[in-house]
Order: C-alpha cells, then sequence, then structure tokens
C-alpha cells in the first residue's frame, strides 16, 4: 500500500521560503528519493497570483497592502488571484499522479472530495460548482484549489479557510470571480473550530481519498 508523509509546518509561513521548500521536494520526489508527502501550514498574509491572473483583480494599491500588511507574490500555479493567511489551513501535495494512477482533473476532482468529506465531519455540507473548481457553500467558496504538475508530480494544492480573516479578501476579485462571495468554517459553524483538528481531519480525509495506508507525520 501507499504510504504518504504529513509535514505541520505549523504557523506563520513566509509564502517564498514555502514555494522554495515545494520545488525542493517537487524534484526529489519525481527522482524517487521520497515518498508522497502532504505539507499542512498557515501562511502570512499575501496575496498569490497565478500564472493566468489578472493585474486588475487585485484592488489594493502598493501603500494600501503595506498598511494592510499583506505581501504579494507571482506563483507557479494555475488559477487568477487569491488570498492566504492566519486562520487558513494551506495543503500542498507533493505526489506521483503516474503511481497513483490519476489524470490531472480527476486529482482535482479528488481534492474537492477530500475537502468535502473533511468539513461534512463538522456537519457542513459543502459541494461543488460548475463556476469554477474549488468546495463551495451556496454562493460561497470555503476552499480555494491551484495546482501545478511537472513529470507528473503536483506542486500547490488547497486553500480551506478554517478562521481566516475574511475582510483581507476585500483587497481582491477572489479567483476573478466578480459574483461570488467566500466563507470560512467559523462563519458557518458559529464558532472556531480547533486548526490542530481541522489539520487531522483533513489529513486522514486524504489518505481515504487518494487510498493511503498509515504514514509518517511530522
Amino acid at each position: 500500500m501507499r504510504v504518504l508523509t504529513v509535514n505541520d509546518l505549523g504557523r506563520d509561513a513566509g509564502y517564498g521560503e514555502v514555494l522554495a521548500l515545494q520545488e525542493r521536494l517537487h524534484e526529489q520526489r519525481a527522482a524517487g528519493a521520497i515518498p508522497d508527502t502532504l505539507l499542512l501550514l498557515e501562511h502570512r498574509p499575501v496575496y498569490t497570483l497565478g500564472r493566468s491572473a489578472s493585474e486588475d483583480n487585485v484592488l489594493y494599491s502598493e501603500e494600501a497592502l503595506r498598511q494592510a500588511g499583506i505581501e504579494r507574490a507571482l506563483t507557479t500555479r494555475g488559477g487568477d488571484v487569491t488570498y492566504h493567511g492566519p486562520g487558513q489551513l494551506v495543503g500542498y501535495p507533493i505526489i506521483h499522479l503516474g503511481e497513483a494512477g490519476l489524470r490531472v482533473l480527476e486529482y482535482v476532482t479528488a481534492l474537492e472530495e477530500t475537502l468535502i468529506r473533511a468539513v461534512a465531519t463538522y456537519g457542513i455540507a459543502a459541494g461543488r460548482d460548475a463556476r469554477n473548481r474549488g468546495v463551495w457553500v451556496g454562493d460561497n467558496k470555503l476552499a480555494a484549489l491551484g495546482i501545478r504538475v511537472s513529470h507528473q508530480v503536483t506542486m500547490h494544492g488547497f486553500a480551506l479557510n478554517v478562521t481566516t480573516h475574511l475582510e483581507d479578501y476585500r483587497g481582491i476579485v477572489a479567483c476573478g470571480l466578480r459574483d461570488a462571495g467566500v466563507t470560512s468554517m467559523c462563519r458557518l459553524l458559529g464558532r472556531e473550530p480547533d486548526m490542530a483538528e481541522v489539520k487531522t481531519r483533513v489529513a486522514e480525509a486524504f489518505r481515504g481519498v487518494f487510498g493511503y495506508g498509515a504514514g509518517a507525520s511530522t
């Protein structure tokens, strides 16, 4: 049975540093030097622009970004602009799709299913939306997806709003969707879920959806 290593990078992770780590792990996974790996973390506040992002979807000026304490970063994932910050669980799977027997669209659907199952354990009935990949509750996005695949190995991944400061989304048109909102588990539940518990449930759902056995966690 395939094994997954889960690495918890904690809070306050810098976007550039974690991107560099992903690149190193991607190279190692493509070479067969490490097993499939899932990074879980919370980033410092940052707006990231994917390969197809429009600059017009960043609404804040450079001065407004400085005042808000939000960085701005170009990245190699697909998609438009999104936000990462404290209270948001970010997951970066570094997995070999060929060994998993998955095509790219099947992989994206499996990521959505992972999060749908994880939040369902809290009583949240989330689903998909034909307008945009991700996890939705009504017209509000609960989790965003953005990936890159090279040499059959994945990078980037998902961002699940747990106790995210949703006001920080005001500085962007999230995912380029002007007629959709964002939400969080905290808003939907009326309480703050424990982040450590959410990480555990997401990791368990990930292992179940992708068919892993017991693996290491650090």
